[in-house]
């Protein structure tokens, strides 16, 4: 009877030894620590609450300040942006109606209604500098040098997608396409490492931060490429069926799949600096740490384990 009972014993330990075994492989994994810093900082409502300040906030500041800007740094925004919208056809001609009508905006707008356009398109960088933030566990900061920093992102993306723009137009066709979308992944590339470096108020080395941007960049360029096959589809169908909110459902599918590029790029880049193996090593160079000298120390990672659940839980501090 003793020996019955042991065997039965032994033959549940064994899976149960199995499975921690494989537990352990796979929390050696990059791929499992990524997913659980995305775990961490509650990806999926993350990238919701992203997307929906982009599309309330962000989206109509790019309206608005393109109004009041030249008319061929304004045709140059409407052309990268169609392109990373994927948008053709009637949408692409309302979108462009938006644009196009700039002495109406400006009309409607003025410099009192430009200055608060400013004011809530913070929103959205406040949300994406959270993201950050959480990535890399860096303590919350707030005062008028946060506010600052994001005003001149906004600057910083306007111009870089004026330029990316006005190159579209200029590589056209054949080789010029490659160009363009091999230059258009190194301009992209740089501005998310240098969203990420500039958010995080400086705090961590920007040695460290160039994967963030470049797997930002290749996410965030496969993803418009993607959207250009899907989403005119998308747009026509939803306005076909319910008018003007369904292009705007649309615009806010798309940037809820950009939203979730971001999050991946935002903590894919700290796993990777702060791995012991040799790519680690690498990304931090000869200093060997993320931080600059002087920085807060980092906030300690959870104390529990995480679940799926935790990627829909509401932040404390959203």
């Amino acid at each position: 009877m003793a020996e019955e009972k042991g065997r039965a014993q032994t033959g549940v330990a064994e899976p149960q030894g199995r499975g921690a075994a494989v537990r352990t492989w796979l929390e050696r994994m990059l791929l499992w620590r990524i997913w659980e810093r995305l775990l961490e900082v509650e990806f999926v409502d993350r990238s919701v609450a992203l997307a929906g300040k982009a599309f309330v906030s962000f989206f109509p500041f790019v309206i608005v300040v393109a109004a009041f800007l030249p008319d061929r740094t304004r045709t140059s925004i409407i052309t990268a942006l169609a392109a990373r919208l994927g948008l053709h056809g009637d949408a692409l001609s309302l979108v462009q109606g938006s644009f196009s009508s700039s002495d109406d905006v400006r009309r409607a707008t003025g410099l009192f209604g430009l200055v608060l356009t400013i004011f809530f398109a913070s929103s959205f960088t406040t949300s994406l500098q959270r993201v950050y933030v959480r990535a890399w566990r860096r303590p919350h900061r707030s005062g008028i040098d946060v506010y600052w920093h994001g005003v001149t992102w906004l600057a910083v993306i306007m111009v870089s997608t004026a330029l990316q723009g006005a190159l579209r137009s200029l590589f056209d066709g054949g080789l010029g396409v490659a160009v363009f979308v091999l230059l258009s992944l190194a301009i992209t590339a740089g501005v998310w490492t240098f969203t990420a470096w500039w958010l995080l108020l400086g705090d961590v080395r920007a040695r460290v931060l160039i994967p963030t941007g470049v797997i930002t960049g290749l996410a965030v360029t496969a993803f418009a490429l993607s959207a250009s096959v899907w989403m005119p589809e998308v747009v026509t169908r939803n306005e076909h069926q319910f008018g003007f909110f369904g292009v705007a459902l649309a615009l806010v599918t798309w940037f809820s799949g950009a939203a979730i590029c971001l999050l991946v790029g935002a903590c894919a880049g700290p796993v990777l600096a702060e791995s012991d193996g040799r790519l680690g090593r690498f990304i931090r160079g000869d200093e060997d740490r993320v931080l600059k000298p002087g920085a807060a120390p980092p906030l300690p990672p959870p104390s529990r384990d995480l679940g799926l659940r935790d990627a829909f839980r509401t932040g404390e501090d959203e």
